[in-house]
């Protein structure tokens, strides 16, 4: 299996959208009493877009998929 080697902008884009995904999956996973959609912090969402944007990924959603796959295949 071919090895990807991430820029730091890229490495930076993925840990940022994994940290997204983390606060999403905690989100929906959190009491469903409450009456109301789960909410995501809006620096969690904001951080990834800026990272995505720093690498070059903004927009290109399969290459951006593509590096994640290959640095983080249970994601």
């Amino acid at each position: 299996m071919p090895t990807a080697v991430l820029t730091d902008h890229e490495r930076t884009a993925v840990q940022a959208y994994l940290r997204l995904l983390q606060t999403v999956r905690a989100a929906l996973d959190g009491p469903s009493g409450a009456g109301r959609p789960p909410l995501v912090p809006p620096g969690a969402l904001a951080e990834a877009e800026h990272a995505l944007a720093a690498a070059g990924l903004a927009g290109n959603e399969e290459a951006f998929f593509r590096l994640l796959h290959t640095w983080c295949p249970e994601a």
